[in-house]
């Protein structure tokens, strides 16, 4: 089967699992896939097909379709003022909450902005217009896409209707051939499993909330920028599920909260026992590949969002959103969760063997045990990259203190800024855990006139002279433009830095005097320098040693 015909196939099964009655078309070549997977549906008797000449006239149609029903109507036409003679109905939708799924067949982009006939800049052509818009990109036979076209078109269905109805773009580029070439081989199953649509989408409604399936092999996973995290911590101690929270999900707290899930899912043996039924994800997880993994294969995932037009759902996995949910007591016993409390208890010993025969500075054992011995009440700003990888990967649960990350891009940029305003509207101690290139990429931050106030903040600086997480990354294995591309070496002195902003400085020495390093008052420095090849060795190290442990454990 060729590409375009593909995706053609799927957006349409998917728009009629998701609930399309009916559908609109306006002719033309470029859009030949659509049209013919409408058609093919049409004859099966899943759609009612509309078409029309004239694309002005054929949206306004669906408009009115759209308007009557409730429900979204798929509007299809070709490239190019095809897509433009849109414009008027969208915008009508958009200021009369009437759900559209606009579906512009485009050019792919080796024809943009090279004259090829009927091309024009289509991406976003609808401005601010459209609840939602996005570029589909050009389908390709790899495993994957199936799952990425389901999902993308559950997601706008979603969005055209939550939270305030409304038009969605979805811009498909497709290369020739534009019909069936009678192969129909595909590198995946096309179809979408089990009935309904790929992600079923709930609003909240006064008195409504969505009852998770009753299961005592679930698991509720926290990440960042959750809401209502004790709420739902609660909930999942009560149904006896452990709990995998990142670090600035503020979750990682009680008896149920886990500390080594990111080296127990990468365990094949205990994946395969302990393989949940369903997993509930608040905020954005995406710190952990193997966390990932397992969200790939559960065979239910609901996202709870209070956005119902942008969930986070990274693999594209989940099968239910809502902006509530009631997760059940099921009577029996807690073996599910004493067995993943056992492997985690084993991971973390062995892990924190391996950091602690290591007397010099290491920034894993940083990581763990700065968060272990700061005050209550403390706040602790974390950098995107490494710093909080290492706490997920060895954060031990606790309470009484706040993680923050800017997690919502995951850049370099404003780190230092950003944990300054954090330290000044927070009522307590504060301290920040950032990379060398992390801290002088924002170096301004520290810039502060006589008048200005200063907050009470420990800046902490892992100093590899670096890019420290590109070591632990396939390009470490490319030794020759490595350094000059990715590890990016610095030689700054941070004790002049220090002393240019007029701010008190210490070296960390060796890791016991940590709680000696960080004390003090006001805006410091504290400065730890490691070594990029020996933190991807040491990295190794406690893989290698949570996996033997889990294993063992397993063995007995």
């Amino acid at each position: 089967m060729n590409p375009a015909t593909a995706l053609a196939t799927v957006l349409v099964d998917e728009m009629l699992r998701c609930g399309m009655t009916d559908a609109v078309l306006a002719p033309g070549s470029r859009s030949a896939p659509l049209a013919l997977a409408l058609y093919e549906a049409e004859r099966t008797g899943r759609v009612r097909l509309h078409v029309r000449v004239d694309e002005r006239s054929a949206s306004f149609l669906g408009l009115g379709l759209a308007k009557r029903s409730g429900r979204p109507v798929p509007l299809v036409c070709t490239s190019g003022t095809a897509a433009a003679n849109f414009h008027p109905a969208v915008i009508e939708a958009h200021e009369s909450r009437v759900p559209l799924v606009v579906l512009t067949a485009d050019r792919p982009p080796e024809l943009r902005g090279t004259g090829a006939n009927q091309t024009i800049d289509q991406v976003k052509l609808y401005g601010t217009a459209t609840r939602w818009t996005s570029e589909i990109g050009v389908p390709e036979e790899r495993p994957g896409m199936v799952a990425y076209w389901r999902s993308l078109v559950s997601r706008a269905w979603g969005a055209a209707q939550f939270p305030v109805a409304g038009p969605v773009h979805l811009n498909a580029a497709f290369r020739e051939p534009l019909v069936p070439d009678g192969d129909t081989s595909w590198c995946e199953p096309l179809d979408g499993g089990s009935p309904g649509a790929w992600t079923r989408v709930r609003a909240a409604t006064p008195g409504s909330v969505l009852h998770v399936p009753p299961t005592r092999r679930g698991v509720l996973v926290v990440g960042d920028g959750a809401a209502n995290v004790k709420r739902y911590v609660a909930a999942a101690s009560m149904a006896g599920w452990p709990v995998l929270a990142e670090p600035s999900g503020n979750a990682r707290y009680g008896d149920h909260a886990l500390s080594s899930h990111h080296f127990l899912l990468g365990v094949p043996e205990f994946l395969e026992r302990h393989r949940p039924e369903v997993v509930v994800t608040l905020g954005k997880p995406g710190l952990s590949r193997p966390l990932l993994s397992l969200l790939r294969h559960v065979p239910e995932h609901v996202v709870v969002s209070p956005d119902l037009a942008a969930w986070p759902d990274p693999v594209r996995s989940a099968t239910q959103v809502a902006q509530d949910v009631e997760i059940p007591v099921v009577p029996g016993d807690d073996g599910w969760l004493k067995s993943w409390r056992a492997a985690d208890a084993a991971a973390a010993a062995a892990v924190d063997r391996v950091l602690d025969a290591r007397p010099e500075v290491t920034e894993p054992r940083l990581a763990r045990d700065l968060v272990s011995m700061l005050p209550g009440g403390s706040l602790l700003f974390a950098a995107a990259s490494m710093p909080i990888r290492d706490l997920d990967q060895v954060m031990r649960p606790r309470r009484g203190i706040r993680v923050l990350a800017n997690r919502g891009a995951s850049g370099i940029d404003g780190l230092v800024s950003t944990a300054m305003g954090a330290a000044l509207a927070h009522s307590g101690r504060a301290y920040a855990l950032l990379g060398d290139l992390a801290f002088l990429h924002d170096q301004n931050g520290l810039l502060l006139g006589p008048h200005e106030r200063r907050p009470d903040l420990a800046l902490v600086v892992v100093n590899n002279q670096g890019g420290g997480i590109f070591s632990l990354l396939p390009q470490a294995g490319l030794p020759d433009p490595f350094e000059r591309v990715f590890g990016t070496p610095q030689a700054v002195d941070l004790e002049l830095v220090a002393a240019a902003h007029r701010l008190p400085y210490r070296r960390l020495e060796s890791a016991a005097d940590l709680p000696k390093a960080i004390a003090g008052e006001g805006l410091r420095l504290v400065e730890a320098r490691t070594d990029r090849e020996a933190n991807a060795e040491l990295h190794a190290d406690m893989r290698h040693a949570a996996r033997r442990a889990v294993t063992d454990l397993l063995a007995h």
